[in-house]
Parts: structure tokens; sequence; C-alpha cells
């Protein structure tokens, strides 16, 4: 037991560093605590599955915050409750414009762009693949693996010998890098 610790807290501390081999171990680790306490309050496995990647990146992104004198499941645990809280208000908050916008529920729109839509489209690709070239190749790759080939998770793990889980928590710190480089260079 102690041995556990002592190693945990090890891991804690090179994930502190950004060490990726310790975030991983980290993650499956705790996976299934987190995921089976939001599958309790959920009771749908996406949800759960959901919210459960949601806290990993929260909490990887705030590791440098984590106070050793706490238990780190209980950490991971109070984040994934926070983020459940957040996602009830947000449901609440959508079902409440539905209701008010029940009428425009029925109209029926037009999908397919117009020719000025699709020239804005194709100047936003071209956007979008300038800022993703200024990732890392792994973040890169991860993009270009679920969104240009459509490959579902299973798919990716499959390709790149990882946990499903594993593949969830880096498209999401891929999207997340890459949202922070679009909004760098708006501000510009």
């Amino acid at each position: 037991m102690v041995n556990k610790d002592i190693d945990i807290a090890d891991l804690i501390e090179k994930a502190k560093k950004k060490d990726q081999k310790a975030f991983n171990t980290l993650l499956n680790t705790y996976w299934s605590d987190v995921y089976r306490f939001q599958f309790s309050k959920t009771g749908d496995e996406d949800e759960a599955e959901d919210i459960t990647i949601k806290t990993f990146s929260k909490a990887f992104e705030k590791i440098n915050l984590y106070n050793n004198n706490y238990n780190f499941k209980t950490w991971l645990i109070t984040i994934s409750k926070n983020i459940f809280l957040d996602h009830l208000r947000k449901q609440r908050a959508e079902t409440v414009s539905i209701n008010k916008k029940e009428s425009e529920a029925y109209k029926i729109f037009d999908e397919s762009p117009s020719a000025e839509d699709q020239l804005i489209i194709d100047q936003n690709l071209a956007h979008l693949l300038h800022h993703l070239k200024k990732l890392k190749p792994q973040h890169q790759e991860i993009i270009n693996l679920r969104y240009f080939r459509e490959m579902s998770y299973k798919e990716m793990g499959d390709l790149l010998n990882e946990p499903i889980s594993n593949i969830k928590v880096k498209l999401l710190r891929a999207k997340k890098l890459l949202a922070e480089i679009i909004n760098k260079s708006t501000e510009n």
C-alpha cells in the first residue's frame, strides 16, 4: 500500500513536469473510478465517458494546483462532480431555450451551402490547415485521424496501439492547443 502511494506521488510529480507517460499511467490507474462515479450519476455510458474525458483533461491542465495533502482520487472525483454539475446546468438552460422556441423547431432549412458559403468554408479550411501545421506532429496526427480521415476512437487506438481513453484525452488536448493557436492569431 505504501509503495503504491509513493508511486502515485512520484507519478503526480512527473505529471506536473509534463511527463506524458506519467499522465497516461495516472489516467489508466484512475479511469475506471472516475467513469464509475459518472455512470452512477448519469446512467448513460456515452455521457459518463465524455465527462470522464473532460475530468482528466481539466485535471492534467490544473495538476500544478493539486495539493499532496489530499488523496488524488478524491481530487479527481471532485473535479468530475463539478463538471457534472456544470453539465446539468447547461442541459437545463438548453431545455428552457428549446421550449421557448418550440414553434421554430418544425421549420425546415436548406442545408446545402451557397456559392458564397462554399468559398467561406474553403477559406476557413485553408486557415485551419495553416494553424494545424503549428501543432506538434503527434497532435497533428490525432486531429487528422479523427476529423480528416474520420476514424473512430477504436480505429485510432488500434492504429496507434493505445487505449481508447488515452486517444480521447490526447484528442481533447490537441483540440485545446489548436484553439489556443487560433485565438492567438485572431488577437493579432
